[in-house]
């Protein structure tokens, strides 16, 4: 079958459908020189949107269309993608709930599952809403808004930890964002795999987030890392998985999700915090392939197009494998590349991009991929693995990616 791939970066996504025996067309931001030989990429979509990538691919005949990041935040775009075109993934209607985070946290306590508060500012009564939110608003002492209570500015469209930042107390929460309380712990990611109202928890990965070792700050994501059972955070790794499940499942039904999709957590006590849900394929899938040789882009097909859930023993599969990660590298300065043909045919450097290229400050340059007998020894393995990457950036004002 032919399949179209959109999104901002598909290289995994659109490998996988190769792999699967798809015939791929991809269109993303990137087009990156590593993608499958059998792939057939589209020219980069830049400035990349949503809706930018739809006009690109207006032209491309194919049995089923895909969409990833950012999608999810265009919902609209998401209807112009599927004009035609069989839409394998969760329609524009499921986005609009889901990514609500007011009737994703309802949905989500209605089940008995522990949500971070939530506050909103006055704008969210345009759209027929009480302004600041579900959370208690009611006069009460002490104010459930001051500390030690602390609070995180998120967009309503958000993505990669994009522009969340610590709130200021005392300060308006900014249109278009909401408040999110704080939860201390491990971020984590689920990834999930639902039809029919039920889910298939695929894998847990340890999220990196804001690591200078690989050029990010703040709240940004910059990679995962994929642990055997055992060394996953909190004392009880199959309560853990268990609860995460429970999540899956009360996602799948609530929202009548399909396909694959994420779920980022605060693993806190033990206990998972969903905090956002990534309705489509996520950064960590890629490391549950390389560890379970599941095919996930087979997976998502199956359940879009039949409805089928794959079998898949979990606690079983993290048993046989060590740790596997990745991590994306960003620009510590504004860089032009050299012949990163050279970059070709290192298995631990993805994500390759075309000579020449100018890659801003702040901007990713590649992802690399390390491996180890547990968490700490792979993220030992990327940091050393980006820095080779660093080291083979020449100076300012001379061209960066001859050697790596």
């Amino acid at each position: 079958m032919r399949v179209l791939v959109a999104g901002l970066s598909v290289r995994a996504a659109a490998e996988s459908a190769a792999r699967a025996g798809f015939e791929v067309t991809a269109v993303d931001a990137f087009s990156d020189l590593d993608q499958h030989a059998a792939v057939r990429c589209l020219a980069p979509v830049q400035p990349f949107s949503a809706r930018a990538a739809v006009r690109a691919a207006r032209g491309v005949r194919c049995d089923a269309a895909v969409y990833l990041a950012n999608f999810e935040n265009d919902p609209e775009a998401v209807d112009e993608l599927a004009a035609g075109r069989r839409l394998w993934g969760n329609s524009a209607a499921v986005l609009r709930r889901v990514r609500d985070p007011r009737l994703l946290k309802q949905a989500l306590e209605q089940r008995g599952i522990a949500t971070p508060a939530l506050r909103f500012g006055p704008e969210a009564g345009k759209r027929g809403r009480e302004s600041f939110s579900v959370v208690s608003q009611a006069k009460k002492t002490p104010d459930p808004f001051s500390p030690p209570r602390r609070w995180l500015v998120k967009p309503l469209r958000s993505g990669g930890g994009h522009d969340v930042r610590p709130w200021r107390p005392g300060t308006a929460v900014p249109p278009g964002c909401y408040l999110q309380e704080v939860v201390d712990g491990t971020p984590v990611s689920a990834a999930f795999v639902a039809a029919g109202g039920c889910a298939t928890l695929l894998g847990l990965c340890r999220i990196l987030v804001g690591d200078g070792a690989f050029g990010a700050e703040g709240f940004r994501y910059c990679g995962n890392i994929l642990a055997p059972v055992g060394d996953r955070p909190g004392s009880d790794d199959e309560a853990l998985m268990s609860a995460a499940g429970d999540v899956a499942a009360a996602l799948a039904d609530g929202f009548g999700l399909v396909g694959v999709n994420g779920v980022d957590f605060v693993v806190h006590g033990g206990v998972p915090h969903p905090i956002e849900v990534n309705p489509r394929w996520s950064g960590s899938m890629e490391l549950i392939e390389r560890a379970y040789g599941l095919s996930i882009f087979a997976a998502h097909a199956a359940a879009c197009a039949k409805g089928s859930l794959p079998s898949l023993d979990l606690a079983r599969a993290g048993r046989c494998a060590g740790a596997v990660g990745k991590a994306v590298v960003f620009a510590r300065r504004d860089l032009t590349l050299g012949d990163t043909s050279r970059w070709l045919g290192d298995e631990s450097v993805r994500d390759v991009p075309r000579p020449g290229e100018r890659i801003a400050a702040g901007r990713p340059i590649c992802t690399v991929f390390a491996a180890g007998p547990d968490a700490a020894a792979c993220r030992s393995g990327l940091v050393r693995r980006a820095e080779r990457v660093y080291a083979a950036l020449a100076p300012p004002g001379d061209t960066a990616g001859e050697v790596l």
